[in-house]
């Protein structure tokens, strides 16, 4: 199996964009394991803010992986740099690791500084990790309403509720 049909471990992508100073957050199915879910994942989804240092840091970070554009062709030019990530927002890629979802707009919310203020944070590996709020991650499963997500949103309202009842 290559690296791009490989399930991507979170650990060695946290590590490396903690190296970086990279600010993000993690989103979608990696968000909800982290939430408690017992949900399988092919990929990592990471909302990041959009600002033109953290654009820099990003980029550097990303070199490091060697991402390829997912579903585009191999001869599609593709510059990695703060510039490119700066004209486009969420980004598709194939790395080393796997793959992994770049996204500057997460619907219906918007951007990482329309999340972070509701973020949820855990412990992935030695590091301290932010992740998109549980009630935020239900919003945006009912909002994709793709049929994978409609499993997912079943897991995420029985963890909502049981957390409900604990307290």
């Amino acid at each position: 199996m290559d690296a791009a049909t490989e399930k991507l471990d979170l650990l060695p992508v946290v590590e490396l964009l903690a190296r970086h100073n990279v600010e993000y957050m993690v989103i979608g199915g990696q968000a909800a394991i982290l939430h408690g879910s017992p949900q399988i994942t092919q990929d990592t989804d990471l909302c990041y803010r959009r600002s033109s240092d953290n654009l820099e840091r990003l980029a550097l970070a990303l070199k490091e992986i060697h991402p390829t554009l997912r579903g585009a062709p191999p001869d599609l030019p593709f510059r990695l740099d703060a510039t490119s990530l700066a004209l486009g927002a969420n980004f598709t890629f194939n790395t080393d690791f796997g793959p992994l979802d770049m996204l500057g707009w997460v619907e219906p919310f918007g951007t990482y500084d329309d999340l972070i203020s509701r973020a949820s944070e855990f412990d992935v590996g030695s590091a301290r990790v932010k992740a998109i709020a549980l009630d935020d991650l239900i919003t945006v499963k009912k909002h994709i309403r793709r049929p994978k997500d409609q499993a997912a949103l079943f897991q995420l309202e029985a963890i909502k509720k049981m957390r409900g009842q604990a307290q």
